[in-house]
């Protein structure tokens, strides 16, 4: 797909690894569709967007809610004329152990909610938003991409039952959407990103991060415009669709 002009879709656009695709591809000439619950992260966003001369709009959406989805992209519809890819880009942890004992008594158990939080956002969202942007392109009959963000979780990390079972289902959606949108022209793919310097990151311990950083093969953390160029690439190449790429310095070679 040619960049320059296509409408693409981010979530969880605000900050972080959305902003960071939302920069890189109106870098190269897309008009924007940003959206997230966070409207001062949204209009910064957007000032950026503006001031490398790249077109956008911002929209307030809760991506686990059916009729907020379905409203916001039919607003998208409405202002740009078309949507061409989306990015499933917004995410929730809630971490902690399926289970915690000591002594032979149960201390804590991971919570039906923060099971459910993770789900309704990571999961739930992905899929509301993916169906949304799939019946527009449909609909135009002019094909498109999307683009699910999963994680090196999706393997399965300790104390993320529920976010590493997201993560793995966003890629399964992928696939899934690959074999049934291909004969409307539309392509799919995942992106896994290793550990990437954010605002989550930086808030982690020195010797934290120092410990992952010796685990990786490239011995660094990536950047949020490395997941953004992989994003870019997938949107690129007509003949990329239902595989994951894995950025993330080589750590589950």
């Amino acid at each position: 797909m040619e960049l320059r002009d296509a409408v693409i879709a981010i979530t969880g656009a605000g900050q972080g690894l959305g902003r960071a695709m939302a920069l890189e591809l109106g870098g190269h000439g897309a008009r924007l569709a940003l959206i997230d619950l966070n409207e001062d992260k949204l209009q910064e966003t957007l000032n950026l967007l503006k001031e490398q001369g790249a077109e956008g709009h911002y929209y307030l959406a809760n991506v686990s809610q059916e009729a907020e989805v379905e409203s916001t992209f039919d607003q998208i519809v409405e202002d740009f004329g078309q949507l061409d890819g989306l990015v499933n880009n917004a995410g929730i942890t809630r971490d902690g152990l399926l289970v915690k004992a000591k002594n032979g008594q149960v201390e804590k158990k991971m919570s039906l909610s923060h099971w459910q939080q993770v789900i309704d956002v990571n999961l739930t969202g992905v899929f509301l938003c993916g169906r949304e942007a799939a019946a527009k392109m449909a609909a135009a009959g002019k094909g498109g991409v999307i683009i699910n963000i999963s994680s090196i979780s999706r393997a399965g990390n300790m104390g993320q039952t529920n976010y590493s079972a997201a993560k793995s289902g966003v890629v399964a959606m992928a696939v899934a959407w690959a074999k049934e949108l291909a004969r409307y022209g539309i392509r799919t793919g995942a992106v896994a990103p290793g550990f990437i310097e954010t605002d989550m990151t930086a808030a982690m311990p020195d010797e934290v991060l120092d410990k992952i950083c010796a685990g990786i093969p490239l011995r660094h953390m990536g950047q949020p415009t490395h997941i953004a160029q992989s994003v870019r690439f997938i949107i690129e190449n007509d003949y990329f669709t239902g595989r994951v790429i894995e950025c993330d310095g080589g750590l589950r070679i």
